[in-house]
C-alpha cells in the first residue's frame, strides 16, 4: 500500500490581508513525522507533502498528489485547516475514488465520528495517538476498521462510529525519532521563530506528551491528562542526531511542560553538558517550577531562552482560567531568567470570557512592567476540545468559523465588547510592548546573537513593510 501524508497550510493568517507566517517560523509537523517513523520501522514506507515548507494551489497540490498515485493519503489538521484539508480531500475523490482518505490531528479527535457523517470525502479518522492505529489500519488493508481501536469508520448503515479507544503509548521511549530524513528540504526550509535562536540551521523537539493541568483554553483531545515523557538519555541521543546528522546547532523543545518533571530535567542537564552536545536550546516552563538551583542548570547546559505562559495581568481572569500564580511574585522568577543569562518570552492572550476594557489594559499595563525580551499575544480561541467551549455561548458571542480559529482572528467577543474594541486593544498591546526603547535596544544586540535572523529580517523586508502598514501599530 503506497502511502501519502498532508500537512495542509490553512492559509487564513488574518482575514483578508496577507499571510507571513512563514517568514518568521516553520516547523516540521512532528506528529506526522513520528508516525512515518513508526510505520518506517515496522516495514511500511510512506511519504509527505508538507505544505508550510512547500505551498502550493490546490489545484496544483491534487496534481502533484495524484500524479504519486497514493492508494492511502491521511491528513493531519487543526481546527483552521480542516476544512482546506477537506476540500483537497473531495478533489482527490472526485479525481480517484478508489484513494482512501484519512484524517487525524486535534479537529479529528475532538469532533470524533460525527464529521464522517458531515464530511462523505472521509473514510477514516485517527482519533488520539496516530502511530499504532495508522501501522494497524494499513496492515489491515483498511479492512475491518471495528477491530481496531482509535479509529472512527461508517457502519453498515453509513453512519460515523467509533471503535474502542487506543491505549496512550506507556513509553514514550519504544518510538523511533522523528523521521527527519522523509522531509524534503530539512532542515534549510525550517526555521524556529525569527529572533529567538542564535544559531542556524535550528529545529524543534517534542519530549513529552499530555498535560495534568487544565486550564480553560486549551485542548488536550489528542494526548489527553497525565504526563508522560521521554527519558534524558533518549533526548540527548535525539538532539546529538540532529547536529550530527543534519547540522542542527540550536533546537527548541516545544513541549507545554519541559520543566514538569524536575528530575528528569536535571538529569538532561546534567548529562547534556557531561557529553558536551554543542547545542543550544529554548523551552517552555511554569513559573512554579522555577528556582535558582534549576535556573543554573538549564544555563549551564546550553538553554538560551525561557517562554512562559502568563496569559493575562488581571488576578481574577487568572483564576477563572487557569491554576492562579501570584503575579508580583511571576515579575520576580522572570527576573531570576534574566539574571542568570537566558531571555525571557511571554506568552499572553486577549478576549478571554469574564474581560473587559479594564482588564485588558491591566493586562498591557503589567506586560510592559515585566522584564521580557519579547512577548506573544493571541487572540483567544475557544477550540472544540478546551473545557470553556462546553459553555462559551454563556460568556459572550461565538462566531465558530472554523477557518479562522487560529488564535489570530477574533472569533469570540466577551460581553460587553466589542471586535473593533479587542482589535484596538491589540494593537495597542503590541505597539505599546515593542515601540519602547529598551526592546529596540535589545533587538538591536541580536546584529551578533542572532545573524541569522537580522538576515532573514533584511530579505523579507518589503513584505514585513507591506503587512506592517496595514496595521495600527
Amino acid at each position: 500500500m503506497k502511502i501519502l501524508f498532508i500537512h495542509p497550510y490553512g492559509s487564513n493568517f488574518l482575514a483578508g490581508k496577507p499571510d507571513i507566517t512563514t517568514i518568521f517560523n516553520v516547523m516540521p509537523p512532528l506528529g506526522l513525522l513520528s508516525i512515518m517513523a513508526w510505520l518506517e520501522q515496522h516495514g511500511v514506507p510512506s511519504e509527505i507533502i508538507d505544505c508550510y515548507a512547500t505551498p502550493m494551489p490546490q489545484d496544483a497540490l491534487v496534481a502533484e498528489i495524484i500524479r504519486r498515485s497514493p492508494d492511502l493519503v491521511a491528513f493531519s489538521c487543526t481546527t483552521s485547516s480542516f476544512l482546506e484539508g477537506n476540500r483537497i480531500a473531495e478533489a482527490l475523490k472526485q479525481r480517484d475514488s478508489r484513494i482512501t482518505v484519512v484524517f487525524g490531528g486535534a479537529h479529528a479527535c475532538t469532533m470524533g465520528p460525527a464529521l464522517l457523517d458531515r464530511f462523505p470525502a472521509i473514510d477514516y479518522l485517527v482519533l488520539g495517538e496516530g502511530e499504532q492505529t495508522m501501522l494497524e489500519l494499513v496492515q489491515a488493508g483498511c479492512r475491518t476498521p471495528a477491530a481496531i481501536p482509535g479509529l472512527a469508520y461508517r457502519n453498515e448503515q453509513g453512519g460515523g462510529v467509533a471503535s474502542a479507544p487506543r491505549e496512550l503509548i506507556a513509553d514514550l521511549d519504544r518510538l523511533p525519532f522523528p523521521a527527519y530524513h522523509l522531509l524534503p528540504g530539512f532542515p534549510h526550509k525550517y526555521k524556529l521563530p525569527l529572533f529567538s535562536a542564535p544559531k542556524f540551521p535550528n529545529t524543534s523537539i517534542i519530549s513529552s506528551r499530555g498535560c495534568p493541568y487544565q486550564c480553560s483554553y486549551c485542548d488536550r483531545s489528542v494526548f489527553s491528562r497525565g504526563f508522560r515523557f521521554n527519558s534524558p538519555a533518549y533526548i540527548l541521543e535525539h538532539v546529538a542526531m540532529l547536529k550530527r546528522t543534519y547540522g542542527i546547532r540550536h533546537v527548541f523543545f516545544y513541549d507545554d511542560l519541559f520543566t514538569f518533571d524536575r528530575k528528569r530535567v536535571a538529569e538532561f542537564c546534567e548529562l547534556k553538558e557531561k557529553k558536551g552536545i554543542d547545542v543550544g536550546y529554548n523551552c517552555i516552563a511554569r513559573l512554579e517550577h522555577v528556582d535558582a538551583e534549576l535556573l543554573h542548570l538549564l544555563k549551564q547546559s546550553g538553554c538560551w531562552q525561557v517562554n512562559f505562559g502568563i496569559e493575562s495581568g488581571d488576578p481574577e481572569i487568572l483564576k477563572k482560567h487557569r491554576k492562579f500564580y501570584g503575579l508580583d511574585e511571576v515579575g520576580r522568577k522572570l527576573q531570576m531568567v534574566k539574571d542568570s543569562g537566558m531571555r525571557v518570552k511571554g506568552l499572553f492572550m486577549v478576549g478571554l470570557p469574564g474581560e473587559d476594557e479594564t482588564a485588558i489594559r491591566r493586562t498591557i499595563d503589567y506586560a510592559v512592567s515585566l522584564p521580557l525580551d519579547e512577548i506573544n499575544v493571541t487572540k483567544f480561541t475557544p477550540f472544540p476540545g478546551a473545557p470553556v467551549y462546553k459553555t462559551i455561548g454563556q460568556f459572550g458571542e461565538f462566531n465558530e468559523d472554523w477557518e479562522l480559529m487560529n488564535c489570530m482572528n477574533f472569533v469570540f467577543i466577551p460581553q460587553g465588547m466589542t471586535k473593533q474594541q479587542l482589535e484596538g486593544l491589540y494593537d495597542e498591546f503590541i505597539s505599546r510592548f515593542y515601540r519602547r526603547t529598551r526592546i529596540h535596544w535589545g533587538y538591536t544586540q541580536m546584529l551578533w546573537k542572532s545573524p541569522h535572523s537580522v538576515l532573514d529580517f533584511l530579505k523579507n523586508l518589503p513584505a514585513i513593510i507591506r503587512f506592517e502598514r496595514q496595521q495600527k501599530w
